[in-house]
């Protein structure tokens, strides 16, 4: 890169390296095993402008601050050696940069009011203030509400400091609605659960009465927290039942329901396998459900007609103790593996049984792996149209010499396992 073209990049990182600017990006690497992508964002130290540089070389995040002066030094360099593109975002507008093979640098610029959303306030003036003065920045960050704490605190569907009555008596919260220390994963995994809720709000109406099932609902604090959120916070008629086999369990959640003054929130005693109780369901929901209790609650909610089916899979031993195949026997004679295979394979099947009974279906990680390996979500959303995949989840069970309790109770007639695979 010639040192014209150096200069060009220092006086435009310069230009936005200030309080106005939200983040700097860096992407489409020259080589991806050394750095694969990086970003800039400001923060605030004592009072003092500072920029943190993220970059993510493999698998892993490296962190380092620096002032403004620094900065500048540095980032021409990451365009000459590591990236052939940038963007820079600020409350003053948008560049982009792009260094061709040959080191030619292109920059484009938009100012503000070409960026709709960017430093703009209810009035549409960018980068002002009340009474045209400019938006000046605070220890807490700018004026608007984008923060430059150095920790910025992520945004929860179930806000810290709002005491939620049932979080507080799950022990979850304390009286101030401050998340207790040792529960806060449990906090994070609610909010997480209610992010899924979120999204599928399309699929509930708003012109009648929702009804929820919660399969194997334990303690039920995400059935609370789904109540909680539908009915109290978003307004939708919902009626919930929370079935379990507990009975101690589900006498203290009808305790506590009738405490809040829930409705139309309700536990019973129950096997989701035998469960009469209702003859139509907008939306089921199963969590952590062992082995193949799953598999009767996700036929359940086929059956049903379910709009809506949120299954977080749990001990799916079923599959690990048939299984044989003479062309994998090498790997499968390690029984982690072949336990953690039987897992992955138990709820790839289920997602295409789902697909095949008319559901889009994904399967998303419910919490980070860091707190439990049991992290995915099956979300089912009916579509209508079934998806016409029989054929092919047949030759997949034929191959592993596996006949799963779902593929039992949604596919027609038995399967054929006598292929010639067994160990």
């Amino acid at each position: 890169m010639e040192i014209k073209e150096k200069e060009r990049l220092t006086a435009l990182f310069g230009d936005f390296l200030e309080e106005s600017l939200i983040q700097i990006f860096f992407g489409n690497p020259v080589d991806r095993e050394r750095m694969l992508k990086a970003r800039v964002r400001p923060f605030l130290s004592g009072g003092k402008l500072q920029f943190q540089l993220e970059e993510w070389v493999g698998k892993q995040v490296f962190h380092k601050n620096m002032d403004r002066e620094g900065c500048i030094d540095c980032l021409p360099g990451f365009l000459e050696e590591n990236f052939r593109q940038c963007e820079i975002q600020s409350e003053k507008g948008w560049a982009q940069v792009l260094v061709s093979r040959r080191g030619t640098v292109t920059i484009k610029r938009k100012k503000a009011a070409a960026v709709p959303g960017i430093g703009q306030d209810a009035a549409g003036s960018a980068g002002q203030g009340s009474a045209g003065k400019p938006a000046r920045i605070t220890s807490a960050g700018l004026q608007g509400g984008r923060s430059l704490s150095h920790n910025r605190k992520k945004t929860y569907v179930l806000e810290e400091g709002i005491p939620v009555p049932f979080l507080v008596d799950l022990g979850v919260m304390t009286k101030e609605g401050k998340v207790v220390h040792a529960r806060y994963d449990k906090f994070r995994q609610i909010n997480r659960f209610l992010e899924f809720i979120e999204d599928i709000l399309p699929q509930l109406s708003r012109d009648r009465e929702n009804t929820i099932l919660d399969f194997g609902c334990g303690k039920s604090y995400l059935t609370f927290a789904m109540y909680y959120y539908l009915k109290v916070l978003k307004g939708y008629a919902v009626r919930i039942i929370g079935l379990d086999l507990k009975e101690e369990v589900i006498r203290h959640c009808n305790e506590l329901a009738k405490k809040y003054g829930y409705e139309t929130l309700a536990f019973f005693c129950g096997d989701i396998a035998s469960y009469e109780g209702v003859s139509q369901v907008d939306m089921v929901v199963t969590l952590h459900a062992c082995d193949t209790a799953t598999d009767y609650a996700l036929a359940k909610a086929v059956s049903w007609g379910a709009k809506v089916i949120l299954s977080v899979p749990c001990c799916q031993h079923q599959w690990n103790s048939q299984t044989r195949n003479q062309l994998m026997k090498p790997i499968l004679k390690y029984g982690l593996l072949k336990e953690r295979m039987s897992a992955l394979l138990t709820d790839g099947i289920r997602a295409e049984l789902l697909e095949h009974a008319g559901y889009r279906t994904q399967i998303l990680e419910f919490i980070d792996m860091e707190h439990t390996p049991k992290n995915l979500l099956i979300r089912a959303v009916k579509q209508g149209q079934p998806k016409d995949n029989e054929a092919e989840i047949r030759q997949i069970l034929e191959f592993w010499q596996a006949e799963p309790e779902l593929a039992k109770l949604l596919l027609p007639g038995r399967l054929s396992l006598d292929s010639g695979n067994g160990q």
